[in-house]
């Protein structure tokens, strides 16, 4: 149970948390298989990736300031709308790069308005006590919404190398239609007097919003695990190359990574009331930056195996905890806003902190980076010192 949300609203707002995640992680890799049918150059293929965080760093704030105004259902509904136009666009007209991109381009959009709908949906109902729980539910949803998108496309392509891009994205607009519904389920029961006093509280500018206690650190330290996230998945295949290990192996290991992520976030609302939030994010980070650091160590696979478990522990606990701990920190009315400004920093961390750190372990390899990265994710510890999170 989430907060105030019945029963039947919640489980709807968990259903809504997967599917946009199966949609997005549906249609992606269907456009670039699309693109690869049409022969598209390279450099094609990299806009087509760009395109799809165009509008969530353009609008990120914006949107968060929207939802403090209209309220997180009518949000949803919009970003499921957006979604599910996407989808059927792409179906009629995606035959070529440019209807690609902006199709791309509007998943991009509507999945960010769904998401900031979701998170403050939960933060303006449930608990301050239930609040590191709730957001647990909610990611794990969403990293199980990540997990079924890839497997439709299986499904659906089956052993062929490229797969029926036309049944994929007609699974699609079926998934969307869904989706859209499923937001009406979803009730957001915050009383009148309290949506005019969020609505009255959520002008104030994103520069204000940062200067609130905490809320940097917090879109510092939830930019950097993210990034981290990322980083993991594009150097372990590096890794695993480098020390002859198969591409089932590797597949294997990230699946072990993804799998504890998701067990540490259905847990995480325990956890957290018996230790507390500010313990709990030192003890994720420190773990994270441990297993980033041996993870750099050559060793046996088996090994491997079980530091890319701890791994998944670690960062799975990361982006829940800060959802919360922005979510207590900003602002009464400007939660929406703060969690939109969240998903915007973490768009910057994506771009910046691979790049950066790509740079600087180049000449050490694949495991250079992963030492890179533990160096980072320390540092987000030292964030911590003062903050009261509990």
């Amino acid at each position: 149970m989430i907060g105030e949300l019945g029963r039947r609203s919640a489980k709807a707002l968990l259903v809504h948390s997967a599917l946009i995640q199966a949609v997005t992680f549906l249609v992606r890799p269907a456009a670039t298989y699309r693109a690869l049918e049409l022969d598209v150059p390279g450099f094609a293929l990299g806009l087509l990736a760009a395109s799809y965080a165009v509008f969530p760093l353009l609008l990120a704030v914006p949107t968060g300031g929207l939802v403090d105004r209209l309220g997180e259902r009518r949000l949803m509904a919009i970003g499921s709308a957006v979604v599910l136009s996407c989808s059927v666009f792409l179906l009629l007209w995606g035959s070529s790069i440019l209807t690609l991109v902006i199709g791309t381009a509007l998943l991009g959009a509507g999945q960010l308005a769904c998401v900031v709908g979701q998170q403050a949906v939960v933060a303006n109902n449930a608990a301050a006590s239930r609040m590191d729980s709730a957001f647990g539910y909610l990611t794990f949803a969403a990293s199980l919404g990540q997990a079924l998108g890839p497997l439709a496309i299986s499904l659906v392509g089956g052993a062929s190398v490229r797969p029926n891009t036309q049944a994929i994205f007609l699974l699609s607009v079926i998934m969307s239609l869904v989706l859209f519904l499923a937001t009406f389920v979803v009730s957001a029961p915050v009383s009148g007097g309290k949506r005019k006093a969020m609505s009255a509280g959520g002008r104030g500018s994103a520069v204000s919003l940062l200067k609130a206690p905490g809320v940097a650190r917090a879109l510092a330290t939830s930019a950097t695990v993210l990034a981290v996230v990322d980083l993991t998945m594009v150097y372990l295949p590096a890794l695993g190359a480098d020390r002859g290990l198969t591409a089932a192996t590797v597949g294997a290991m990230l699946t072990v990574r993804a799998v504890f992520s998701m067990v540490s976030r259905l847990l995480l609302g325990r956890v957290s009331r018996k230790i507390g939030r500010m313990r709990l994010l030192v003890v994720s980070l420190a773990l994270s930056t441990a297993a980033l650091a041996v993870a750099a160590i050559p060793m046996p696979a088996w090994l491997l195996f079980v530091v890319m478990a701890v791994l998944g522990l670690g960062l799975g606990i990361g982006q829940p905890l800060t959802m919360s701990w922005l979510s207590s920190q900003a602002p009464e009315g400007q939660r929406g806003r703060a969690l939109a400004l969240r998903l915007a920093g973490n768009r910057v961390g994506q771009v910046v902190l691979p790049s950066v750190i790509g740079g600087v372990a180049a000449g050490l390899g694949a495991g250079g980076v992963f030492l890179a990265s533990a160096v980072v994710v320390g540092g987000t510890l030292l964030l911590l010192r003062g903050v009261q999170l509990d």
